[in-house]
């Protein structure tokens, strides 16, 4: 705050002191990584996300931040259905290369259709969605998605925390 009250304005290509203490906090939070897909005229399309959650149970809602400028949240805004796979603790490279621009990021990925959707070998969950609603928020937008189909696997799912790659092991409660 300057002496007068008011609030500094960063000038042109400078962070603010809350946008950089804001980019500190988010990536000090521990995340799932998650590859979104759809299919758009039998070609499956995919891009690396960290922000999703559980929405509902009643009925089963999950939510999905999708960048603005997205060519997935273009199709997404067409087929209106989505793939959420939850990438297991070995799968860093495929969050990498889903992460990155351009049309041929199924080139060499093992993956099969479930539900009408592109579904990651080997992911430790997921799930189809059909989206209910896209909610604009600053630079993404958030796709809010009803559940229509779900599986599992039991094992560690792949996170993201400080700018690296890692894994969730519970702690285990002493009897």
């Amino acid at each position: 705050m300057t002496p007068n009250g008011s609030v500094p304005v960063p000038s042109c290509g400078q962070r603010s002191a809350a946008e950089v203490d804001f980019r500190k906090v988010m990536g000090s939070v521990c995340t799932p990584v998650s590859v979104v897909t759809t299919l758009e005229e039998g070609r499956p399309h995919g891009t690396t996300v960290s922000a999703f959650a559980s929405l509902s149970l009643e009925p089963p809602m999950v939510l999905v931040a999708l960048d603005l400028e997205s060519d997935l949240l273009r199709i997404i805004r067409r087929t209106r259905r989505f793939g959420l796979n939850v990438l297991s603790a070995g799968q860093s490279d495929l969050a990498m290369t889903f992460a990155r621009k351009g049309a041929d990021k199924f080139a060499g990925v093992s993956w099969g259709a479930e539900a009408g959707l592109p579904r990651l070998i080997g992911v430790a969950g997921w799930l189809a969605c059909e989206v209910e609603q896209l909610v604009p928020g600053g630079d993404h937008v958030v796709a809010m998605a009803v559940v229509f189909a779900a599986s599992h696997d039991e094992c560690s799912p792949l996170t993201y925390h400080r700018r690296g790659f890692g894994t969730h092991a519970a702690l285990v409660a002493e009897a």
